[in-house]
């Protein structure tokens, strides 16, 4: 076993020891071969040095990319077929080794993100995409379908590709400074929408259709009047009408263009329907509202709780999920929300957070019972069962 500076990795070279951020997300196990794709994490988290096993000289061609898979064209009026992304590399739930916190983990979490890279490579494609959405969804209104799906798919690919479901989240909370139109909101609904697909293991072809049913579930809210839409006081009645009926206008829009799938149609009709019969337009419950519908209304409720607000600034992951807890989950299906957010809470064991007293401090169990009420410890090494003590919560992650 040695000791190997980063820039000196190659691919071939065997893991002798999990691969741990400093915020305590195993990134890979030990024993893991590393590819030229493992290394260049490596760059995204900050990681200087790791342990490697004995072996032979490492290659110094680069490793062949992992085989491709063809899937088939979601919209029917396109022959394109799409090489989808690797398979997500899911965090562990249990507790890795975790190295000693530096003075860089007191940097704010966001502002370390986008210091990297990977950050700034994120944003180029992210603005690309935004582009094309734009553009497609302006045609769609207009009537014109001289466009692909699959182009637009293509695009939101390079988003996602070879990253890990934490990975597209902390990029997404890192990115909302950036951009919040309703093309931002949508292309961030559908990373969200994705991401609760592959931890639901839905296949290739259904997380792409779902990919599409984020991107184009709020077509109907540009139909409004931008003053309406972005008014920052109260809505009159009439202006609050207006906006209730964007699902219906959304899926007018939709159901004219060839070849679309049934369930992003639903989706659009139904992303602001709850379980509860609460939702609109048509206050559906539970087992009326369309699986993928209901995936895309958590996805979009996460997005607008984690964007800055003129009220509030935005909400860190574990006070999202106290939202969702304190209503009771009733409003949504339980069997998307609850493992939803057992997937963020338990991403988030062994990360760093910061208290609402203000101290600062590590995650080191998650009380599924009560997954935004984790016990965490203290740098003193004393431990809080946050599940008891009420009167804390955690207002950030570090």
């Amino acid at each position: 076993m040695e000791l190997i500076i980063s820039r000196k990795l190659a691919a071939g070279m065997v893991a002798a020891k999990d691969i741990v951020t400093k915020h305590g997300q195993t990134i890979v196990s030990k024993g893991t071969v590393l590819t030229d794709g493992l290394i260049a994490r490596l760059s995204f988290y900050r990681i200087d040095s790791i342990y490697v096993e004995d072996l032979p000289k490492p290659k110094t061609e680069e490793s062949p990319a992992d085989p491709e898979v063809t899937k088939p064209s979601i919209n029917a009026s396109v022959t394109t077929v799409l090489t989808p992304e690797p398979e997500a590399v899911e965090e562990p739930k249990e507790e890795p080794v975790v190295t000693t916190p530096s003075a860089r983990d007191t940097m704010a979490y966001t502002q370390k993100i986008k210091n990297t890279p990977e950050f700034l490579e994120f944003q180029v494609n992210y603005s690309r995409t935004v582009t094309l959405l734009s553009k497609i969804l302006g045609q769609i209104i207009k009537g014109d379908y001289s466009f692909s799906f699959d182009t637009l798919l293509q695009e939101a690919g390079h988003l996602y590709h070879g990253k890990t479901n934490l990975e597209i989240l902390d990029l997404l909370h890192t990115i909302r400074a950036v951009d919040d139109s309703v093309y931002a909101h949508s292309l961030n609904v559908a990373l969200v929408s994705r991401t609760i697909g592959r931890w639901l293991k839905l296949s290739k072809e259904d997380l792409n259709v779902l990919t599409l049913a984020g991107l184009l579930h709020d077509i109907g809210k540009l139909t409004i009047p931008e003053e309406v839409l972005n008014k920052q006081g109260k809505l009159t009645d009439e202006e609050f009408d207006m906006i209730r009926q964007h699902p219906l206008t959304g899926n007018r829009l939709l159901k004219n263009v060839p070849g679309i799938d049934r369930r992003i149609l639903a989706a659009t009709l139904q992303h602001h329907e709850r379980s509860d019969g609460s939702g609109y337009p048509r206050h559906l419950q539970q087992d009326e509202i369309d699986d993928f519908a209901a995936i895309v209304a958590i996805a979009d409720v996460y997005d607008a709780m984690t964007a800055a607000r003129a009220y509030r600034a935005p909400l860190c992951a574990f006070q999202v999920i106290e939202s969702f807890e304190r209503d009771g989950f009733q409003k949504y299906n339980p069997k998307f929300i609850l493992q939803f957010l057992d997937h963020i809470a338990s991403a988030y064991q062994n990360g760093r957070v910061v208290l609402s007293d203000g101290r600062s401090c590590r995650v080191i169990y998650i009380n599924h019972r009560s997954l935004s009420r984790p016990m965490i410890q203290l740098d003193d090494g004393s431990v809080i069962d946050l599940a008891v003590r009420k009167d804390l919560h955690i207002t950030a992650i570090l």
